[in-house]
């Protein structure tokens, strides 16, 4: 296990290939901190580096996931929320700004165990990974106006993307709370386990996706991320480009073959 600032991330003991990454300020309840944006950052340009890591599981220690933005450095108008206007934006764009745009360059899968509240950043991050499964007592809220504040780390372009612009405008404007019925029934979350059951239910997720060859896996997923603001020729001329790099991979050779022997694949990731 390594630590690193206010993020610790961990190989998981029994799925090879599984990365956990854990937002670590427990007793702040994972509000996010300097630290933490530094340590996410780095943390997912390490996975994209290693080729061994092929999935990684993002939650949160303790009984938060995350509360978001830390109403004691708001108070203070201290650490990301000190300065001018003029202050502010550059500390954004140089800070927290950067998760997003690490995550929107990050194209191997990326699940979120919400294990509590996730509130205004911390709703936002989770609604930046692919995948969302939440403990029963997971709480969601784009809180961010009944602090005087706006989303102003990505929120407003990832919950759209989420649950679609009149409910995320919606929830927006008003900084309700939702629990995870209703997050299940917008489609916010893809699954509610109970609390005791979140980490097997994470991995359960991971171990399907670690079934298919993970370069088809990362392939896939860039192009459905790249297709969605993009035209239909824009993304079939996408489609027939990274169909013409997946059917020259061994991978795909080993798949096919595998299929047809009524075995399972071993893949070399080629």
């Amino acid at each position: 296990m390594t630590e690193a600032a206010h993020v610790v991330t961990e190989p998981d003991a029994d799925i090879a290939g599984l990365l956990w990454l854990r937002l670590n300020r427990p007793d702040a309840r994972n509000a996010y901190s300097m630290e933490m944006v530094d340590g996410l950052v780095s943390a997912l340009t390490a996975a994209t580096l290693d080729d061994a890591v092929r999935a990684v599981i993002l939650t949160g220690a303790g009984s938060a996931f995350s509360a978001g933005g830390d109403l004691k450095l708001m108070q203070q108008h201290s650490g990301m929320f000190a300065g001018a206007p003029a202050e502010v934006r550059t500390r954004y764009i140089e800070g927290i700004h950067r998760i997003p745009r690490r995550i929107a360059r990050f194209d191997k899968p990326l699940i979120a165990a919400v294990n509590g509240p996730a509130i205004g950043a911390g709703l936002d991050l989770a609604c930046m990974c692919d995948i969302r499964i939440a403990a029963r007592s997971a709480k969601f809220g784009s809180t961010f106006v009944r602090v005087g504040l706006i989303p102003g780390d990505g929120g407003a372009y990832f919950l759209t993307r989420t649950v679609g612009f009149p409910k995320a405008l919606e929830l927006v404007m008003s900084g309700r709370v939702l629990d995870t019925e209703e997050a299940l029934r917008i489609g916010l979350v893809t699954a509610v386990v109970e609390d005791d059951l979140l980490e097997a239910a994470a991995r359960k997720q991971a171990e399907r996706l670690l079934r298919a060859s993970p370069i088809a896996v990362r392939l896939a997923k860039r192009l459905c991320y790249r297709s969605y603001e993009a035209s239909l020729e824009v993304s079939l001329e996408l489609a027939a480009s990274y169909q013409g790099m997946a059917q020259n991979t061994a991978d795909h050779d080993e798949a096919v073959a595998a299929m047809l022997e009524k075995r399972r694949p071993i893949y070399r990731g080629e």
